[in-house]
């Protein structure tokens, strides 16, 4: 007698369709990658405005409502310059525009010389363009730190966190491919908003954000990985690019800073430097000329190069024209890149968007802070979703209960964090040691009393005073900023310095905005909360139950 299988082919399991697969997949690179993707996301969002945010916390530096003339700010820096860094192999400066007043500079140190502050081998400043003197503002890493935080993490080492920024960026793009798979009436939804109905109105937030700026994240992901493919794929440029000479034609292609060479200790003045910005002026127009670089400035083999500026042209690919720099004349005009490099430029500008104007910074940002928002309101989807199907709501396992706080310090704690950065711009000594590293040290302090908080309290007060902490931290910068510095918010209005006005009142927008999370969360009926509020059902007596049952 033989054992035959009698399970019936209906009986027996389904394997998931293609949509179940993606759903999954898209849950947990949404989750796994999430916390990361949120601070990658925020800090990258504001990073739009990062010489705004460096104008707003080096109060110091004097307002201008005229951009002084580049061709005169720069002939009298490199006379500073040179002064200042006599024998450096190449000093560069940046000139000034629109968003920017004052004159970025650094100059590399000779060889054997003693590393400068922090161990680093360049020097730098900060000039007033008008009378070439040093600007006398408080040490800050200003809105930089954002830019560099949102792909490098600060603390750990530079490559390991690109590395991690590029894992995180590749799981995005992962997400945002399932995501599409997965709702099917994705386009639909997003005209679809169930207002507090929990989970539902938590997935129509989801979805709208989504489909919102769905080319524009999709975009900025991809190209996020672009600016930085020589790091994660290098196999090719190491496979065609052997030679030194090979390397440095890759190196020009891709770089605008002009290489120095070896010096031949003959001393030479160096030529008029505003002749050769007016020139670049006279090709590329007079607000377009970006920098001034020059290598072995007082040699009689010095080079000049000055550079196209990045607004206007939607392309990072290096433009510049280089001259000697003792006779003046011009000895190359570089326009043009080959096809892969001048891709990888245009790419580039797209993620940085630092060919744009104020109305498409803008754009940008509201379009970049909504994909900020579909990040967060993903992962508190998450704990939402998985919170109904917990055998006790009341006491969840530990897996759930540790996502669920670091939602909180990841989302709320971060505003709060970023705030207490600006807060430590304010109120750090001047001239204490090290000042622009303890600018930092209080972003990370702040950060990680946020997740002790959100561990130590009830989830949902912690998201409440969360949202109220950052409120009030943003609300009262403006406050604190106008007691410390000689910049207070009226006097800015009054003088036209629309910089100034427009972050703090900024400010206040998003302490309404955490304001406005507070409440709402607040308001939240849960489910516990919605079953005590719930009427009791009636009471039927046994009889009249099984007479009606009967009937």
């Amino acid at each position: 007698m033989t054992n035959k299988d009698t399970t019936s082919p209906v009986d027996a399991p389904k394997a998931p369709g293609i949509r179940q697969t993606m759903s999954d997949l898209h849950t947990w690179a949404g989750l796994l990658c999430g916390w990361f993707l949120y601070a990658m996301f925020l800090t990258g969002t504001v990073s739009y405005f990062k010489d705004e945010i460096s104008q707003w916390m080096r109060p110091e530096m004097p307002h201008r409502s005229v951009v002084p003339d580049a061709a005169e700010a720069a002939q009298r820096i490199a006379g500073k310059l040179q002064e200042l860094a006599p024998n450096a192999p190449q000093w560069s400066m940046r000139l000034p525009d629109e968003r920017y007043t004052t004159m970025d500079s650094f100059w590399r140190l000779p060889r054997g010389q003693a590393p400068g502050p922090n161990g680093r081998s360049f020097g730098s400043a900060n000039f007033d363009p008008m009378t070439g003197d040093k600007v006398a503002s408080r040490e800050t890493v200003g809105g930089e730190f954002f830019y560099r935080f949102h792909f490098q993490f600060h603390y750990m080492p530079v490559l390991w966190g690109r590395w991690l920024a590029g894992f995180c960026a590749m799981f995005m793009l992962v997400a945002i491919v399932s995501g599409v798979i997965t709702h099917k009436k994705i386009f639909t939804d997003f005209f679809t908003f169930r207002w507090g109905k929990g989970q539902r109105s938590w997935l129509d937030a989801h979805n709208a954000l989504s489909v919102f700026g769905l080319p524009f994240h999709f975009m900025i992901t991809y190209t996020g990985l672009i600016t930085l493919m020589a790091l994660y794929m290098p196999f090719g440029e190491q496979a065609a690019y052997k030679t030194p000479a090979q390397r440095q034609e890759l190196t020009a292609q891709l770089n605008t800073f002009i290489q120095p060479g070896k010096p031949t200790g003959q001393a030479a003045p160096l030529a008029p430097v505003d002749d050769m910005v007016r020139q670049a002026q006279a090709r590329w127009g007079e607000g377009n000329v970006g920098r001034v670089t020059a290598t072995n400035a007082g040699d009689a083999a010095a080079r000049v190069s000055v550079t196209r500026g990045e607004a206007g042209r939607v392309t990072m690919s290096p433009q510049y024209m280089l001259f000697d720099g003792v006779s003046g004349k011009l000895l190359e005009v570089k326009e043009s890149v080959g096809p892969a490099a001048e891709t990888r430029g245009v790419l580039y500008s797209l993620h940085l968007g630092r060919f744009s104007d104020l109305h498409m910074r803008w754009l940008y940002f509201i379009v970049s802070l909504a994909g900020t928002a579909m990040v967060g309101t993903g992962l508190v989807m998450w704990t939402v979703k998985r919170r109904q199907k917990l055998g006790d709501p009341a006491r969840p396992h530990f897996g759930f209960r540790l996502v669920e706080k670091l939602n909180i310090a990841s989302i709320a704690g971060l505003s709060i964090a970023m705030a207490g950065f600006l807060w430590g711009n304010r109120l750090l000594p001047q001239g204490m040691a090290e000042r622009t590293a303890w600018e930092v040290h209080v972003f990370f302090i702040v950060w990680a009393l946020t997740l002790a908080h959100a561990m130590l309290r009830p989830s949902r007060r912690a998201w409440i005073e969360q949202f109220w902490i950052g409120a009030a931290a943003l609300a009262l910068l403006p406050v604190v900023s106008a007691l410390t510095t000689d910049r207070p918010l009226w006097r800015s209005l009054a003088q036209g310095d629309w910089v100034f006005v427009g972050f703090e009142l900024m400010l206040w927008v998003l302490a309404g905005l955490h304001g406005w999370l507070a409440v709402r969360t607040a308001r939240h009926q849960g489910p516990k909360r919605r079953a005590a509020r719930a009427p009791a059902a009636p009471v039927v007596p046994a009889g009249a139950a099984m007479a009606k049952e009967g009937a």
